[in-house]
């Protein structure tokens, strides 16, 4: 025998499950509803209305800064061209300051372009330039300044960074920035170089326990790149000592 009580639970269980079709099931119901929400907007007007306006602007505002920027940096790649050029060329001047034609040079373009990939790239380029020119300082605020997601550019910053500060005598500077080149994106092309020039540095400010434990990690995770073999001599000349 079925439970009276168990039915009628289940049938009102059944009832407010449906209950909220009713709205489409009942002509009546949906007029009650259609005028309550009436009654809301009637009431609430300016604020929804105000509301929605906010919406739209913040979107078609979105729509055109990412039009703008993309045309920025179309303008950018134009004039970031010839000052690479003469990058190659090692015509460091007309790199970073133009030539009065094609180019106004990295440092320009990175200023007058800020915030498209272009502009980043001169960022980029202007610090290489400087530690060419032997400018380290200037370099390292460049360099820092650039920001990638690229596997190999990034990496390629944060080791420069080390280079020009090891150049400056700054060794805690360096190797933090050593760690930085070496912790991102590890890969076997790269980042053994970058561990010798960490141990190198750890050598140079006279922390041979460090230096050696770098030698003997880079071994440890690359055997077979080449910087293996300059590592083991380095481990092996600490180790004696």
């Amino acid at each position: 025998m079925k439970d009276k009580k168990h039915d009628t639970a289940k049938k009102g269980n059944t009832s407010e499950e449906h209950s909220e079709f009713e709205v489409f099931e009942s002509a009546e119901v949906l007029q009650d509803r259609l005028e309550e929400s009436q009654d809301f907007f009637d009431k609430n007007k300016n604020a929804i209305l105000i509301a929605v306006g906010v919406v739209v602007a913040a979107v078609a505002g979105y729509f055109l800064y990412g039009v703008n920027l993309e045309k920025q940096n179309t303008e950018a790649q134009a004039e970031l061209a010839p000052a690479v050029f003469y990058f190659e060329k090692d015509s460091l001047g007309k790199a970073l300051n133009g030539d009065g034609n094609l180019t106004g040079g990295f440092l320009e373009i990175a200023d007058e372009y800020s915030g498209t990939k272009a502009a980043n790239l001169a960022t980029y380029y202007a610090g290489v330039s400087y530690m060419k020119m032997g400018e380290y300082a200037k370099a390292i605020t460049h360099l820092d300044a650039f920001s990638a997601k690229d596997e190999l550019v990034q990496a390629r910053a944060y080791a420069l960074v080390g280079d020009a500060n090891v150049e400056l005598e700054k060794y805690p500077e360096a190797i933090s920035s050593y760690k930085e080149a070496i912790a991102y994106k590890q890969n076997k092309e790269f980042t053994p170089s970058y561990m010798m020039k960490l141990a190198f540095t750890y050598e140079a400010a006279g922390d041979n326990a460090k230096a050696l434990d770098t030698y003997n990690d880079l071994l440890a995770k690359y055997p077979k790149v080449q910087e293996a073999n300059d590592a083991k001599k380095y481990a092996a000349i600490l180790a004696a000592k």
